[in-house]
């Protein structure tokens, strides 16, 4: 967890593929801890075909079956079929605004936003901008993207800096814009 924070947490990301997973990995965390969805990222990288967007959204029945059966990630149905699901609408979304990245940074208006949160009991559990991008991509067909899982997508991928203040990170996601 340590390393995840210092090393990746809150790193602006642009990459396709690693945008495709974090958004797989922070769906499958509903209702679990992070740390579970952590300990099986490896699980999920072999099962979901380096998060290969065309490819998973290729899967099939066989597929799900095959998922469903993985003790490397986590089983449950609805998680495993809104991966391909969200794979498909990636793809859609790729195809009319010409990547999975344009489309999802267009929706914190191209920049990460920073809070200026002084302790950990500040940061919210979602926000006005997690609550639209959860709506928008619903309307898009993505799935298991709730206001919570939007935000913490954010975080995780750098949209927003939700780093406190005091901590070494914070800030360190440049350019910025300030909210």
């Amino acid at each position: 967890m340590l390393a995840y924070h210092d090393e990746e947490w809150g790193t602006p990301s642009h990459e396709d593929r690693h945008l495709f997973e974090m958004l797989t990995l922070e769906g499958a965390q509903a209702g679990l801890s992070w740390q579970t969805i952590l300990n099986k990222r490896e699980g999920y990288r072999l099962a979901f075909a380096g998060f290969d967007v065309e490819k998973v959204a290729r899967f099939a029945a066989r597929d799900v079956a095959r998922l469903l059966a993985d003790p490397g990630i986590v089983r449950n149905r609805l998680k495993v079929e809104s991966t391909i699901a969200n794979a498909k609408a990636a793809l859609a979304v790729s195809s009319e605004l010409g990547s999975l990245d344009a489309y999802l940074w267009s929706l914190v208006g191209g920049e990460p936003l920073r809070n200026r949160w002084r302790s950990l009991r500040e940061i919210p559990a979602e926000t006005s901008v997690s609550r639209e991008m959860s709506r928008d991509m619903k309307r898009r067909g993505f799935r298991f993207v709730g206001p919570t899982v939007c935000h913490a997508f954010m975080q995780a991928t750098g949209m927003v800096d939700d780093h406190v203040v005091t901590c070494f990170r914070y800030g360190g996601v440049q350019p910025t814009k300030d909210r």
